[in-house]
């Protein structure tokens, strides 16, 4: 049996590479540390092949130093240190609502704000 998710980003046949939706939650609390290294986006939905494949379709629509004149530069790519890649800050969990076509190319198809917090600092 082959797997029906397999996808080659040079094809101009689409056929096969089924892509489905997933939304990435923020899942560590509002005070967990990890939060300084990489800010929250909220809730981000995105286009993609798997889970796996969510988190770097969401890593890869943020902003790198390699696009900008900020340190680090030359060649160092921060796109490893998204909080997307972060299994521990993000969940990825499949969007089975039909709000989004999975037809379509791979990419973030919404974003939501930072859910609101209660007064202990964990999410509503």
């Amino acid at each position: 049996m082959t797997d029906d998710r397999s996808y080659d980003p040079n094809s101009t046949n689409r056929q096969h590479q089924s892509l489905a939706i997933f939304r990435l939650v923020p899942s560590a609390q509002p005070s967990d540390p990890r939060w300084e290294l990489a800010p929250g986006h909220g809730v981000v939905t995105v286009r993609a092949l798997s889970p796996a494949d969510a988190r770097v379709v969401a890593a890869g629509a943020e902003v790198d130093f390699l696009d900008t004149d900020a340190k680090p530069s030359h060649g160092v790519s921060t796109e490893f240190a998204s909080a997307f890649r972060d299994e521990l800050l993000y969940a990825v969990a499949e969007d089975t609502s039909g709000h989004f076509p999975a037809d379509g190319p791979r990419e973030i198809v919404a974003v939501e704000p930072i859910p609101p917090t209660t007064r202990d600092g964990s999410y509503r």
